[in-house]
């Protein structure tokens, strides 16, 4: 291997094998090649400069002889000048693809009809200058636009005669170039990865979209500005940017003989949003009243909302009391859900009211959360107090917990120890009114007990109305909470099995986005990595060694282009290719250089460790 070759990677470790283009013609040697192809060419210099200070120190390229001023010029001769060509001076301007928002001055065009091959130290010293034919077009990232750019290996030092002349750059009063670039701030796209793709790669690298919306839309609704206009106190015991949950405008909402108020707000301490439950109006008599709500909030259970504290608070103007729970974005109550009378629509040409029928199966899976909810409170001690439609929010897909637990028992709060087993049977009573308002559709079902156990019996199986009728009968001593859970029977492990399924379903959604934080990780390395402009200027940092490699995997990942030149956007294959970068796999790949003349066989190790020490160096600086 040459000498110039073992300088492209600075580690002697490395296993890249370098491949270089054979040339066209069968010269006795490489170096006479070049030189011999070399003579042919005019020196760039002469071009741009009209003279070469290296000519006379080794320079391999062709110089013209002097010219006589005083003597005519054959028309076939060439003429060096300082002055631009007619060709470039017609030639067009160069637009970059991309401006980098750190620099808004506008790169300084170049006519296209001077190319200068990308520099790097692995490449043969004949091909550094390699005066192309074609027309190409300037790289001014590659060089940053700036004079004087050194090249690493000692070789011509170019500069750009027209960074610093603004007339041939078109800046001189023409209103066509401006000296400020204005950005437009487009909004942020959720759907950036919703392109069509295979199917059968949908669920490997993306969480479904389904389970995306919804995530979304919760993380929206946590994030909702404050109302203005409403009067609402600034800072309430700890939290701060109250939002009203329910609908100010029309009839005021009640809690029993109270009015009642739902906030959403943010927790000082921990910046967390809660549930805050005001009731108006409410003089708290005795402290020992908040016994309840200490109660209440050593229970944690998944079909219970969760109590945090309550405080007495006048910054409404009033004596208020203030319940905190945890907050569930977008939870509806079971009466919003189900009940409530939706909007009338055209079918076959008449205007028809909608109150479809809740399945048999989604009331079985209400039916065993609610019960699984007041089991557990029965088993402390406590009763519910109140359990309706109103009071049961729907949290998720076939997600229910009851809401508003230990504000009864404030309210309501007596010095004499309440009798419990009284209470836990009321539980039972407003559980089965619950039961049968989401069989037929209607708060008031109950009003009419002969007419809606007939309709459940008619719409619904014996097992689902023995349940009802069971919660709704008189009191006695078999009557609890355990021994409903014996007439289930097989629904509830049929409610388990769909509960194990759904956690299944959830963790494969989290597979599938559990590795994105690697390649996130990857890719700002990669942006901290790749053409710093500070380093232009720097030859340990041009694009040598681990930087160029770096570069070259950088195209081969995101820069292919097919048979016609079009981009590829593949995006199994950057994900193939970051995920095996960050493994450190022992693949060997090809990558080859922008302008097809060298390329490197190196294993995605190899450029796994390239990106680190590359990352540590930059880090140290």
């Amino acid at each position: 291997m040459a000498q110039g070759d073992m300088a492209f990677f600075s580690r002697p470790s490395s296993a890249a094998v370098k491949i270089v283009a054979p040339s066209t013609q069968d010269p006795p040697s490489p170096r006479s090649a070049s030189k011999k192809d070399s003579t042919q060419r005019q020196c760039r210099n002469i071009l741009i400069y009209g003279s070469c200070k290296f000519q006379d120190k080794g320079c391999i390229y062709y110089h013209p002889p002097a010219r006589d001023d005083s003597s005519p010029v054959p028309p076939d001769s060439p003429v060096p000048s300082a002055a631009l060509p007619a060709q470039a001076v017609n030639a067009p301007v160069f637009v970059p693809k991309t401006v980098s928002p750190e620099s808004p001055v506008p790169v300084h065009a170049v006519p296209s009809q001077f190319s200068i091959a990308p520099s790097s130290p692995e490449l043969p010293p004949d091909h550094q200058f390699d005066y192309q034919e074609q027309d190409d077009l300037f790289d001014p990232f590659a060089y940053n636009g700036t004079n004087g750019d050194n090249f690493s290996d000692g070789s011509h030092s170019m500069a750009n005669p027209y960074a610093n002349d603004p007339a041939m750059m078109g800046f001189d009063g023409d209103p066509l170039y401006s000296s400020q670039f204005t950005f437009a701030q487009q909004p942020l796209n959720y759907h950036l990865y919703t392109q069509p793709r295979p199917e059968n790669l949908a669920h490997r690298f993306f969480i479904s979209d389904t389970v995306r919306e919804e995530l979304q839309k919760r993380a929206e609704t946590l994030y909702n500005s404050p109302a203005h206009g409403l009067n609402l106190p600034e800072e309430l015991q700890g939290y701060h940017s109250l939002f009203p949950l329910e609908a100010t405008a029309g009839e005021r909402r009640k809690f029993g003989q109270w009015y009642s108020t739902m906030y959403r707000a943010t927790n000082s301490t921990d910046g967390l949003s809660y549930a805050l439950r005001r009731i108006e109006n409410f003089r708290l008599m005795q402290q020992a009243a908040f016994s309840g709500i200490e109660a209440w909030s050593r229970i944690r259970h998944p079909n219970i909302i969760a109590v945090r504290e309550a405080f007495t608070t006048r910054a409404f103007g009033d004596n208020s009391l203030v319940v905190v729970y945890d907050y569930h974005p977008n939870a509806r109550t079971l009466y919003e859900a189900h009940i409530k009378p939706k909007a009338p629509q055209y079918q076959n040409g008449r205007l028809m009211t909608q109150s479809p029928r809740l399945a048999e199966s989604t009331i079985w899976s209400y039916v065993i959360q609610i019960a699984r909810a007041i089991k557990t409170v029965h088993d402390t001690g406590l009763s519910m107090r109140i359990t309706d439609a109103t009071k049961v929010l729907v949290t998720g897909q076939n997600r229910v917990r009851i809401s508003s637990c230990g504000v009864v028992d404030v309210l309501m709060y007596d010095a004499r120890a309440p009798d419990f087993a009284i209470l836990q049977q009321e539980d039972l009573m407003m559980f089965g009114k619950l039961v049968f308002a989401l069989c037929t559709n209607n708060l008031a079902a109950m009003n009419n007990f002969a007419k809606a156990v007939e309709n459940v019996g008619r719409h619904y199986s014996a097992e689902l109305k023995a349940v009802a009728l069971f919660l709704v009968s008189k009191p006695a001593p078999n009557k609890t909470i355990g021994h409903l859970f014996e007439m289930f029977g097989g629904r509830m492990l049929a409610e388990m099995d769909e509960m194990q399924n759904t956690v299944d379903r959830l963790e494969s959604e989290l597979m599938s986005e559990l590795e994105n934080a690697r390649l996130v990780r990857l890719l700002c390395k990669f942006g901290f990595i790749n053409e710093r402009p500070e380093f232009a200027r720097e030859p340990r940092w041009s694009e040598t060694g681990d930087r160029y490699i770096i570069k070259l995997f950088r195209d081969y990942v995101f820069h292919q282009v097919d048979e016609h030149g079009n981009p590829v956007v593949n995006m199994p294959h950057v994900l193939t290719c970051l995920n095996k970068l960050d493994a450190g796999s022992e693949e060997r790949i090809m990558l080859v250089s922008r302008d097809e003349q060298s390329c490197l066989v190196v294993s995605y190790k190899e450029v796994k460790s390239c990106i680190d020490s590359a990352f540590s160096e930059l880090s140290r600086r």
